[in-house]
Parts: structure tokens; C-alpha cells; sequence
């Protein structure tokens, strides 16, 4: 985790208090059960609770026992015993390590999902708000970068809260999946602990349990987690990616804003630079980096190795502090979003009224010419406007070719910038309902 693109909520959720405090309630709340069933004394698995539940454990004490043993599980074990005395004989009978650390690590990155589901509601709450703003706001839709159609900027913005939301949807599904306990003991038979443990532990820690373990949780469970985050990440990049292109000099149709104070150049004290958004199209590149690994941790060996182990240590904090980041940094981004109407009005004028050749064409063809001849009438005329040669109205006007299908007034009327945005309506209530 680098501090820089790190948010306290998050990274609270990995540090080594709050993991060792996890192992500690997976392990009393197995002892608990371990009582109901007469596998352990009742006033032992009390005794557990009563020494340890408030305990703020010594990380540089399990960490100097690690040391030693090699083994980060018996380190906090032992750990454990210094604090609760004899009653720790009780504690993690019939069970393995990776009992304790998959199912921490599932609590673990369920509490992160629910960090970024409400990460992505503030995206959202944002998008929809200046999306009903510029709902009207004429622009100019582009292919492969070139002027296309009108758009409005309240589309452009819709856009984003349609893929966020099914972003929202994707991670409420990787929550689900990947939120499961696995108190199965070696090799994952129950041989050495009954699965009754297993079904109180997952209810006591917000899980269900693992249906079948191998002595580890399935990490196909891990992958999809991972690739949804980093599928969520490429919209943020898509986004971004919009706002940097918009924000260009000879397009400046919306800006980053720029605070009081600012600087956006050590040498060039003019420049105003797009530099949340680049930073986002950086850390998305991280977050859908870390998908890979979670997907190669699929593959263990046998019933279970540790292959997947150090990847997780890494990528299970990286990617959802760096995700918790970006997801905030871009809600602020678009809350603060500067627009420019004007600019959009002026972008859309650029070519002269090019950008009503498909109705041109599509009146042509309406007045009996053929699609072919329509698309030369209308390209030939387009052509000397595209190098700065007239206007494209004038032109169509003064082609005997295209008179012969339309009138002035006909030709003007293809020219209705209101045309374009007869759905509007429609789509925003796909997109939004029908608030």
C-alpha cells in the first residue's frame, strides 16, 4: 500500500491489528462451538473470550515469535497462549491454519467490497447529478476521435452511470461469492472437527460455509473478486480517458477544476493539466494488474499448496486500497467537473455543418434517389467544407443533383440540432427510471 493513494477507512481493514483480531474471533467463535458439542469445556471457551476479546495483540511480539518458528499461524497461537493461559490448550483443535487465514482473508475482503459498493454509490450520485444538469447540453459525439453526430453531455455522463451501475451489480455478486468459511480442518474431510463448527464460525463472522474445501476456499472465488475490481477499474480508465481528451486545448469542452493555490507546471506557470485523471488511467492499469495473479492462484497443487499465499498478501491490500482511491478521487472529479457549454456550441460549428450529413443522405434517399448517388451528393459537397472550402448548407443548395430531390427549405430543415435529441428522454429513463 503507498500511503500517497491510500484512504484510512480502507487500509484499516489490512492492517495487522485488525487481521490478528480477525484470527481471534474465527478461533473463539470455533471454541464456542467446540463447547456446544462437548468437544471442549464450557468455562475454557468462556475463559478464551473473557482474556483475549479486548487484548490488543503485540505485533512485534508474534512477529519476533515468527522469527523463530517460521509459521505466522502458531506465531499468533502462541501469542494467544501468553495472553489466556491454560485455557489456550483449547483453542484451534482439529482445525489448520488455512482455516483461520481463508476465512479471514474472506472477511477481509468482504468488508473491503463494502467500502467500494459505497465508493461506487458516490460515483454514481455524482454522474447523476451533473448528468440531469446537462441533460440538453448540445456537444459533439466523435468516432475515432473525428466529429460525428450531436450528443448532448447529459448522454455522455449517462453512459458512465449505466456502466457504474452494472459495476455496482458486479461487485455485489463477487461480495457474494467470495464471502465463505472454511473450518474444515486437513485436507478439508472434517476428520478432526465437526462441521457444525464450520456453519457457527461462517454465521458468527457474516459468512456461509464453503461448500466443499480442500483445506483452502477455491480460488476461482479469489479470481472473480479480483477481475471484477479490475473490470471496475477499466471504466474508471474509460472515464478518465473521456475527461483527459475534453480537457485538451483545442477541444477545452470540460475541465478538472482547478483550486486556489494550484499549480499545474514547475516550468510553464500558464498550464491548467488534467492531472486526476491521468493519475486514475494510472491506477486502473494497477488494480486490473492484479487480476492476473489472483487468476494464476487458481491452480494449486493437490488438495492445497501455497502458491497463492505471498500474491495475496500483496494484491488482497493493494487492489482494493487502490480501487478505494480511485473510485473517491473520481466521484470529486465529476462533483467538480468544470463544463463548458459554449465551447461545446463553438466545437460543434467547426465543420460547418457536417455533422447533419447522415440526414442528408437519409432525405435523399427519402425523395427517391438511390443510397449510392445520395452518399456521392452528399460526400462531394461534404469534401471542400472538411478543407475549409464553404459552407456545407450553401453548397448542397447550389448542387443541381441534390435540388433535384429537396427544396431550400428542405435542405435547411436537415440542419435542426433539436433533431438529435428527440430520445433524450427516453434514454435517461432507461438509463436513471423515471425520476
Amino acid at each position: 500500500m503507498i500511503p500517497r493513494y491510500t484512504r484510512p477507512e480502507m487500509a484499516s481493514i489490512w492492517e495487522p491489528q485488525t487481521r490478528f483480531k480477525i484470527w481471534f474471533e474465527i478461533e473463539a467463535h470455533a471454541a464456542d462451538a467446540q463447547a456446544e458439542l462437548g468437544v471442549i469445556p464450557k468455562e475454557a471457551a468462556k475463559a478464551i473470550w473473557a482474556k483475549a476479546r479486548d487484548a490488543t495483540f503485540d505485533v512485534a511480539r508474534i512477529d519476533e515469535i515468527e522469527r523463530e518458528t517460521k509459521h505466522d499461524v502458531i506465531a499468533f497461537l502462541t501469542h494467544l497462549a501468553e495472553i489466556v493461559g491454560p485455557e489456550a490448550r483449547f483453542v484451534h483443535q482439529g482445525m489448520t491454519s488455512s482455516d483461520v487465514l481463508d476465512t479471514c482473508l474472506n472477511v477481509q475482503l468482504t468488508r473491503a467490497a463494502d467500502l467500494l459498493i459505497s465508493d461506487l454509490d458516490k460515483v454514481l450520485a455524482a454522474l447523476k447529478k451533473r448528468a440531469f444538469e446537462h441533460k440538453m447540453t448540445p456537444t459533439i459525439g466523435r468516432s475515432h476521435g473525428i466529429h460525428a453526430e450531436p450528443v448532448t453531455f447529459g448522454l455522455k455522463l449517462a453512459y458512465a452511470y449505466a456502466e457504474f451501475s452494472r459495476a455496482r451489480e458486479r461487485l455485489v455478486a463477487a461480495r457474494k461469492e467470495v464471502a465463505t468459511c472454511a473450518i474444515s480442518g486437513a485436507v478439508g474431510t472434517f476428520a478432526q472437527i465437526d462441521p457444525r463448527v464450520e456453519e457457527h464460525v461462517a454465521k458468527a463472522m457474516g459468512l456461509v460455509p464453503e461448500p466443499i474445501s480442500t483445506q483452502v476456499i477455491p480460488r476461482d472465488r479469489h479470481a472473480m473478486y479480483f477481475a471484477t475490481l479490475g473490470v471496475i477499474a477499466s471504466s474508471v480508465e474509460r472515464l478518465s480517458m473521456e475527461i483527459r481528451h475534453l480537457q485538451r486545448t483545442e477541444v477545452l469542452e470540460a475541465e478538472e477544476f482547478f483550486s486556489e493555490g494550484q499549480k499545474g507546471s514547475s516550468a510553464m506557470p500558464h498550464k491548467r493539466n488534467p492531472v486526476l485523471s491521468e493519475n486514475l488511467t494510472g491506477l486502473s492499469r494497477m488494480v486490473r494488474a492484479y487480476a492476473m495473479p489472483a487468476m494464476e492462484n487458481v491452480a494449486l497443487w493437490h488438495e492445497r499448496d501455497i502458491s497463492h499465499s505471498s500474491a495475496e498478501r500483496m494484491i488482497g491490500p493493494d487492489a482494493t486500497v487502490t480501487l478505494d482511491f480511485a473510485l473517491m478521487r473520481l466521484a470529486g472529479l465529476i462533483e467538480k467537473l468544470l463544463i463548458y457549454p459554449a465551447n461545446m456550441q463553438k466545437n460543434l460549428d467547426r465543420l460547418g455543418g457536417l455533422v447533419h450529413s447522415q440526414r442528408l443522405l437519409i432525405a435523399l434517399t427519402q425523395k427517391g434517389a438511390s443510397r449510392e448517388d445520395a452518399y456521392k451528393y452528399v460526400q462531394r459537397n461534404a469534401m471542400p467544407v472538411w478543407r475549409g472550402e464553404g459552407d456545407f448548407q450553401t453548397l448542397l443548395k447550389k448542387d443541381a443533383d441534390v435540388k433535384k430531390h429537396l427544396s431550400d427549405a428542405e435542405i435547411e430543415e436537415q440542419f435542426d440540432l433539436g433533431y438529435h435529441f428527440k430520445h433524450v428522454d427516453t434514454i435517461f429513463r432507461r438509463v436513471f427510471g423515471e425520476s
